[in-house]
């Protein structure tokens, strides 16, 4: 590619160290669609004769199916995806094929290339999300009236609706897609005719390759384009907050499943069993889970780091760019190959959940409460209610179990009305302000969540369908 300016052959051990074609053969099909459309343009703008630009079309579609074929095995001295299919273009079509580059640097043609790549990723990662939320929401659902202990520093706090659990971490993932579709945003801009740099002195049409490519809209500064990697990083960011809400998900299930615990059921089907221990069943898929939080969270600073300080414009630490974004995307995949499948076997032992309110504690700030509608300051109402647990916890007397006597002795405004209220579902039940965790409000975030999952739904088709077919 450059033997006209150096002397020597490139060193062996350079070029293996420098090739990326183990990296960017799986974008092959993405690279071959942006050069048609940018071989469509030099025939539309004139700088390509028509016949010229339909034999070169044509080939690239013939390597297309050599590459879907398997027929095509790239070579490592091509160093990457880009220049092994411009050389079997020539191969193909001689010095039509040389044609092809004209008005084209690698550096906005592999800006295109990832881009157009990434874009139907994307699409399929936005379907694991779909998919994940829509079984958090038929959980929250099938489980709406059941009564388990909600905990702050893991210790128990007070009653919640399991339905309110499921959309707690529903209403993170919803987060997590407003980001997707941020990033997305940020990925679906052309950059194809940028160039080297500085953009190019033959009379090119990025607009035309943008409407060729599908793109939302052009890169606005040659230079910028070439240099930035924003849009990777702001898929990182939310693969980075996506894998600490996963993690954040899995380690409740395995908190709540252990022994101690109790009340959560996990499916046979993945779990693991001890290579020594008969008895055991181990919550692995989860343990995995939460730890590809490293993974996700590590891509982003890989990222950050290696662009931290890069003089303008494009600088070959770039080239190991897609690395960590790749693994990113798999690693992604993988989470969504198992999570939805596996929310979706959990059971709830509301009776083992149930036991763990036995001593009425959780219902202190329910008494609080009451008593502030009875007219008696809070922090007056919270001091008495302490003074009454730590009769309990002395006396080892269930709070449920007082007497209406035994209440008056600590706090005379407590009238026999109190007693009704001190169950852990008549607590859950009475949390009915906005967003709380009553039945009727849960309903209304389940409702809520539809809508925004409908409408994201919408964008996303909308965003298939501009989509050009042919990679």
């Amino acid at each position: 590619m450059w033997k006209g300016r150096f002397s020597q052959d490139t060193n062996e051990a350079v070029l293996n160290f420098t090739q990326s074609l183990d990296l960017d053969w799986r974008m092959a099909l993405a690279d071959i669609r942006g050069s048609i459309a940018h071989v469509r343009m030099l025939g539309h703008t004139g700088l390509l004769s028509a016949e010229d630009a339909e034999t070169i079309e044509k080939n690239l579609c013939d390597i297309a199916d050599e590459i879907r074929n398997g027929e095509f095995v790239p070579k490592v001295s091509l160093e990457d995806v880009h220049m092994n299919i411009e050389s079997r273009l020539i191969e193909k079509c001689g010095a039509v094929g040389a044609r092809l580059h004209m008005g084209r640097s690698r550096n906005d043609q592999v800006n295109t290339t990832v881009r157009l790549y990434l874009r139907k990723e994307l699409l399929e990662i936005w379907s694991g999300l779909d998919a994940l939320i829509l079984v958090l929401l038929k959980k929250a659902e099938e489980h709406i009236n059941i009564v388990v202990p909600g905990y702050t520093h893991l210790q128990q706090a007070q009653p919640i609706s399991m339905g309110q659990f499921w959309m707690a971490h529903t209403q993170a993932f919803l987060r997590d897609a407003k980001r997707f579709f941020d990033a997305y945003e940020a990925v679906d801009e052309s950059p194809l005719g940028c160039g080297a740099l500085a953009g190019s002195t033959l009379p090119l049409d990025r607009e035309f390759t943008c409407r060729d490519l599908g793109f939302s809209k052009i890169t606005a500064n040659s230079m910028d384009t070439v240099a930035h990697r924003d849009h990777f990083m702001d898929v990182l960011y939310f693969a980075a907050v996506f894998g600490g809400h996963v993690s954040r998900l899995s380690e409740d299930l395995i908190i709540y499943f252990s022994t101690e615990f109790g009340w959560i059921k996990l499916p046979d089907a993945f779990c693991t069993g001890s290579s020594i221990m008969p008895q055991k069943k181990n919550p692995d898929v989860l343990e995995l889970l939460r730890g590809k939080t490293g993974q996700l969270s590590g891509a982003l600073v890989d990222l950050i780091t290696m662009t931290k300080g890069i003089p303008l414009t494009y600088n070959r630490d770039l080239q190991d760019d897609k690395r960590s974004l790749f693994r990113t995307i798999d690693c992604l995949k993988g989470i969504f190959s198992v999570l939805p499948a596996l929310i979706n076997e959990v059971e709830v032992d509301e009776d083992a959940a149930n036991r763990g309110f036995s001593d009425g504690l959780i219902l202190a700030t329910d008494v609080a409460e009451y008593l502030v509608l009875r007219g008696v300051p809070f922090r007056s109402a919270h001091e008495k209610v302490g003074h009454v647990v730590r009769y309990c916890v002395e006396n080892n007397k269930p709070l449920t179990a007082l007497t209406i006597e035994e209440w008056q002795k600590y706090i005379p405004e407590v009238a026999p009305d109190l007693l009704p209220l001190l169950s852990p579902r008549k607590s859950m039940e009475r949390r009915s302000t906005l967003g709380g965790t009553a039945p009727s409000q849960v309903r209304r975030q389940i409702e809520d969540a539809r809508v925004k999952l409908i409408l994201f739904n919408g964008e996303a088709e909308g965003l298939k369908e501009s989509i050009p077919g042919g990679y």
